[in-house]
C-alpha cells in the first residue's frame, strides 16, 4: 500500500502506516504519563498471541506460555516477521538475577535490537550507582550513550520501554541523516531525540531498507510480555 503523509491525528489503519506527525524529529510523539496503546497498534505479544521468529535457520528455543516470552538459555534471538523503519512501540521486560556474575553484562542480559542494528541494552542494572553505570548497562544505546535517568527496577520486576524511532535516512548508499530516538524507561525520559550516529556492537550495518526488530538471546532467561508497535511515517510536510 502506498504510504501517505497525515496530520497528528490519524491512526494506523490494518497494521499500515497511517500515523504521522509532521516532523522529522521523534519528540512530542509520547507525552510524558500517556503511555496508552494506539487502538489500531499491532499487538506483536499479548496474553494469547506471540508473533515473534527466530531470528536464524534453527528452531527457537524461547518459550511462550500465559502472555509471556522467555529467552532461551542459548545465545539464539527472535525477530519481528515484518521490517519497521519509523515507528512508535512499547515493551515490558523482566529480567532474571545472576548473583555470581563474574562480568556485570552476564546479569540478565538481553536486548532490542531496531532493524537489528541499534541495540537498546537490557540488563540487571539495579543499584548501580551513576559513578560506576556503564554504556553497556540498562537502557544504554550499547555502548554508545548511557541513559539521562537511571530508573532500573529489580530483578523479578516488570519494567517498560516506550520508544519512538526515526530510521537514518540514505540518498543511494550514502547517509544524509542520522537515526533519531526517544525512550522512556519505566515512564522517565532515558533518551530525548538522540542522533544515533552509527550501528551499535554486534548490529548489522545501516542502510536505507527498513529492518526487523530483535530481541536478544545472551544466554539469560530475560522475560518479555506486550509488546507492540505503530508504524509512522516522520517527515515534514512539502
Amino acid at each position: 500500500m502506498k504510504r501517505l503523509l497525515f496530520p497528528m491525528t490519524a491512526l494506523l489503519v490494518c497494521g499500515t502506516a497511517l500515523a504521522a506527525p509532521s516532523t522529522k524529529t521523534t519528540k512530542g510523539i509520547i507525552q510524558i504519563g500517556d503511555f496508552k496503546r494506539p487502538e489500531a497498534a499491532v499487538q506483536l505479544l499479548g496474553e494469547t498471541e506471540n508473533h515473534f521468529i527466530p531470528a536464524g535457520k534453527e528452531a527457537s528455543l524461547w518459550v511462550f506460555k500465559d502472555g509471556v516470552l522467555t529467552a532461551s538459555p542459548k545465545w539464539d534471538s527472535v525477530v519481528t516477521p515484518t521490517p519497521y523503519r519509523d515507528f512508535q512501540m512499547h515493551l515490558e521486560f523482566n529480567v532474571n538475577e545472576v548473583a555470581d556474575a563474574k562480568n556485570p553484562e552476564d546479569n540478565g542480559n538481553s536486548g532490542v535490537y531496531i532493524q537489528q542494528r541499534y541495540e537498546l541494552q537490557i540488563l540487571n542494572s539495579f543499584g548501580i550507582s551513576a559513578e560506576n553505570f556503564k554504556e553497556s548497562y540498562c537502557a544504554s544505546l550499547y555502548k554508545i550513550k548511557k541513559p539521562d535517568q537511571l530508573v532500573c527496577k529489580k530483578a523479578g520486576e516488570w519494567q517498560t520501554y516506550d520508544i519512538v524511532f526515526r530510521s537514518a535516512r540514505f540518498e543511494g548508499n550514502t547517509k544524509t541523516e542520522n537515526a533519531r530516538i526517544t525512550v522512556y524507561h519505566n515512564g522517565a525520559l532515558v533518551h530525548d531525540d538522540f542522533e544515533i550516529p552509527k550501528k551499535t556492537g554486534a548490529g548489522q550495518k545501516e542502510g536505507p531498507e527498513a529492518g526487523l526488530i530483535k530481541l536478544q538471546g545472551h544466554h539469560n532467561p530475560v522475560s518479555f510480555r506486550n509488546i507492540w508497535i505503530q508504524e509512522l511515517i516522520l517527515e515534514e510536510s512539502p
